[in-house]
């Protein structure tokens, strides 16, 4: 393993096998991963050949995080940010020219409320979906209302902010919600959290019925050229389920609680998580006892060998979710708080920086 720091240990200080940098560079993209618990977004990038480099970005309980072109969305809190990524900005970012080649600026907020949005993810028409966990059922993101309920599992008898099942997990086909994860079945305030570990379901959003059972702890469903794969937290696992019998097989195990998932050519990235010491959900877990890891593991999908590893040695604890950023190789991205973000100007023929207001005077 190599490491990112010398000297000490700076916060967000990581390790990672050698052949990471190269292998993000031969791919030509970075890594964005959400930590609700550090309330962060970072971008992991390829500094050169020997060393990555990181960008964390303050936002408040940053969770699913979706990407459509230049579009990104992030699931935080009581909010769903749109952020619109401009290349021209990002090489006239005024604190370092000549630096960045993607530059992510928030567009728009919808003010949500606070729905415990776990995925994300861009539909037809520029739709944003998103699974409302504490309502158990899947939404539309927009104008109008907090949400707009698109889909409840046919378990739960009613809407209420009580977090029945934990639902949790999307997988979009075609520009529609397909399938979705949930910790239970059950139909009664956090009635999850007694069944713990293997009550887990994977459920078919088109007709309603269940294609598997007894997952334990499913997160981060995927659908990747017609194959469905989804991680199972409790056991460590990367598995690809057969869509039309309900079976499941183990593509990799892995020493951490997995959740967050992305693809990038023959390669999947996948978030780990160690264990929460005070939780008295998880301490009934063993795999989740065990789990001493937080980063991303890089596993080849043909062969389903662990091929690369990023791993923290401090300040991030928990992720959510894994995105691939294709073709960046050192994006940056602006929160509301940065003075940046309310001086980068775009228009559909050029981009600008205004001044600041002492600059103006």
């Amino acid at each position: 393993m190599s490491s990112s720091s010398f000297g000490g240990l700076p916060p967000f200080a990581m390790r990672y096998s050698r052949n990471m940098p190269a292998l993000l560079r031969s791919l030509g993209c970075s890594l964005a991963i959400s930590t609700y618990q550090a309330g962060k977004l970072i971008f992991i990038s390829p500094a050169d050949g020997d060393s990555l480099i990181q960008l964390p970005r303050t936002f408040k309980k940053p969770m699913g995080v979706a990407l459509q072109g230049r579009l990104m969305g992030l699931a935080t809190l009581d909010e769903v940010l749109v952020l619109s990524n401009d290349a021209s900005l990002a090489a006239t970012y005024p604190t370092k020219p000549d630096t960045y080649d993607a530059l992510f600026i928030p567009r728009a907020s919808y003010y949500t409320g606070a729905l415990d949005i776990h995925d994300l993810d861009w539909g037809k028409d520029g739709q944003l979906y998103a699974v409302n966990t504490s309502f158990s059922c899947l939404i539309r993101i927009g104008h109008h209302y907090s949400f707009t309920p698109v889909w409840q599992p046919p378990f739960i008898s009613k809407l209420a902010s009580e977090d029945r099942c934990h639902l949790n997990g999307m997988a979009v086909e075609a520009g529609e919600p397909r399938f979705v994860t949930a910790f239970n079945a059950g139909d009664t305030p956090q009635s999850w959290r007694a069944d713990l570990p293997d009550s887990g379901v994977l459920l078919d959003v088109d007709s309603g019925e269940f294609v598997a059972r007894g997952l334990p702890m499913p997160h981060s469903p995927r659908l990747w050229d017609g194959r469905l794969y989804l991680l199972l937290s409790a056991t460590g696992e990367l598995v690809e389920v057969d869509r039309q019998t309900g079976k499941w097989e183990s593509v990799l195990r892995l020493d951490g609680f997995v959740r967050g998932l992305a693809r990038f050519g023959d390669y999947a990235f996948v978030g780990l998580s160690r264990f929460r010491k005070t939780s008295k959900t998880f301490e009934k877990i063993e795999a989740a006892r065990k789990a001493s890891i937080s980063g991303i593991a890089v596993v080849h999908l043909p062969s389903g060998k662990l091929t690369g590893m990023i791993r923290y040695e401090n300040s991030v604890e928990e992720i959510y979710d894994v995105q691939v950023l294709p073709g960046m190789l050192r994006p940056n991205v602006l929160n509301t708080d940065k003075a940046e973000f309310r001086l980068g100007l775009t228009t559909p023929q050029s981009t600008y920086w205004g001044r600041r207001k002492e600059e103006a005077s």
